[in-house]
């Protein structure tokens, strides 16, 4: 047990229990479908990523920049680093939501939290940081009970005056919403996250089956945890006055408490921030590890200070950075919140891309290849996002456009061409054996990443990784675009 069932319920942090709640309060039971759907593309990025850690002993930033070169590895690392730094900011404005809801000043509340993060993480002992996340996740479980009380207990009798607030209520819907609860729920730094623990755990190939488990245990979890905050808020606000008022989460605490009783809004409070300093200690700590892929320098929590002082310099300099931020006055809580999640939504197809490269890697897997059938999954969810983005630029540019004719018409546009894609890459891998010179899969591992042979440049391969750049500085760009619109 470790990094898969953390990973899967730090995904449920701060910044995921918010936009669950969002969509619980703005839609009431109509998105519940979309985490259904979302668990099991979470469970095979998860997989992958967990299976690249176990046979290569190698971080995923390290993995990117040894098989595609610095230029694309400091693509990959650059865009992961700016939205982590934002994400942790998130993380650490739940705190402050959270602990507000119980008169606690953000001037102690998020210093408190983030002492708390570095306590635990630069003692130098794996396993103490580990049985701290532990807690965490035992303590998740309280989202459970809070659901439990708002669906017996919810009425739609609460004076909009009991939660009356100068903040008006934040207007993201349609497209950008989905694309936002995409992105908290597969979000870039649990790829970078989970396979760095994994190998920090020292985890081989042998122990795969059970690293497998452990994932599917964790995304249980997930799913229980997010679905029980979706369904609390749909009840408690679903018809009532308060129904598509959603600001930020330090308001749906208060407003489960007038519509659900005084225990449902603490069980939210405490929720939101157990789910922020586990997700602040989970994307701190991925950033940290793929800093230290990226510079060949030690980056372990087995490793003290002294040992590893850049590995938990950068961890405290991070912690620091995103704690400062928050308490920066008249901070658009809410609003920074929901577009640092369409940011992650946006950029995960380019971590996606990068993650299926690396496991049809024949070098560096070896039998431990995808399958066919894991390929093509995957090729589908990474057309399915950029169809998204897609949608949302046409959305956005003429916003008259009838979104179900087009979304068809995208999807269908897309599905044709990822099945031409797949067929011609089927057409040109070579078969492969189950076994690499006479060795069994279940023990074969990667030889010294040095000594691979690095794969040859392709035509195809560059022009792919290019679109994909541009791709990204669109997005970004469009959604920069669009925070101004909901800003003003």
């Amino acid at each position: 047990m470790g990094p898969g069932v953390i990973v899967m319920v730090a995904d449920n942090d701060g910044a995921g229990l918010s936009l669950y709640a969002q969509a619980g309060q703005d839609h009431g039971f109509r998105l519940l479908w979309l985490l259904f759907l979302l668990a099991p593309v979470l469970f095979v990025n998860q997989e992958m990523v967990a299976r690249l850690g176990a046979v290569t002993g190698a971080g995923h930033a390290r993995l990117i920049f040894e098989r595609f070169g610095r230029r694309w590895g400091a693509f990959a690392i650059g865009d992961l680093l700016v939205l982590n730094v934002l994400t942790i900011v998130t993380e650490f404005i739940g705190v402050s939501l959270a602990l507000d809801y119980f008169h606690v000043s953000r001037f102690v509340s998020v210093p408190l939290a983030a002492l708390t993060l570095i306590a635990v993480t630069v003692t130098g002992s794996f396993r103490g940081w580990e049985r701290a996340m532990y807690v965490a996740v035992a303590a998740s479980v309280i989202a459970i009970p809070l659901a439990a009380i708002s669906l017996s207990h919810a009425t739609h009798s609460v004076s909009v005056h009991a939660v009356a607030s100068t903040a008006h209520p934040l207007r993201t819907h349609g497209v950008l919403f989905i694309i936002a609860l995409i992105g908290t729920t597969v979000a870039p730094w649990q790829l970078f996250l989970q396979q760095s623990n994994v190998v920090d755990k020292r985890v081989t190939s042998r122990w795969i089956r059970f690293e497998r488990i452990d994932t599917a245990v964790g995304t249980g979890l997930f799913v229980l945890g997010s679905v029980a905050i979706l369904a609390a808020c749909a009840a408690a606000f679903g018809g009532g006055p308060l129904s598509g008022a959603f600001v930020d989460a330090g308001h749906v605490a208060t407003g489960l408490r007038a519509a659900a009783g005084p225990w449902a809004g603490a069980l939210f409070a405490l929720a939101l921030l157990n789910g922020s300093v586990l997700g602040a200690a989970a994307v701190t700590l991925a950033t940290s590890y793929a800093i230290g892929d990226a510079t060949g320098l030690r980056h372990s929590l087995h490793r003290s200070w002294r040992q590893a002082t850049a590995f938990h310099g950068t961890f405290v300099a991070l912690v620091v950075l995103a704690a400062a931020v928050v308490l920066l006055p008249r901070t658009p809580l809410g609003l920074i919140t929901v577009i640092v999640n369409v940011l992650a939504g946006v950029l995960l197809p380019s971590a996606t891309v990068f993650l299926l490269l690396l496991c049809n890697d024949r070098e560096v897997l070896g039998p431990w290849t995808n399958p066919r059938w894991l390929n093509v999954l995957t090729s589908l969810i990474v057309t399915g996002l950029v169809v998204l983005f897609a949608l949302l630029v046409l959305t956005t540019l003429f916003p008259g456009l009838p979104i179900p004719v087009i979304a068809l018409v995208l999807a269908a546009s897309a599905a044709v061409g990822c099945a031409i894609a797949v067929l011609l890459w089927s057409r040109r891998s070579p078969k492969q054996d189950d076994t690499d010179g006479g060795v069994a899969p279940q023990t074969w591992t990667m030889p010294p990443l040095e000594t691979l042979t690095r794969p040859r440049p392709s035509s195809g391969r560059l022009i792919g990784l290019v679109a994909l750049r541009i791709y990204l500085i669109g997005a970004a760009a469009l959604v920069i675009a669009k925070a101004v619109q909901l800003a003003a």
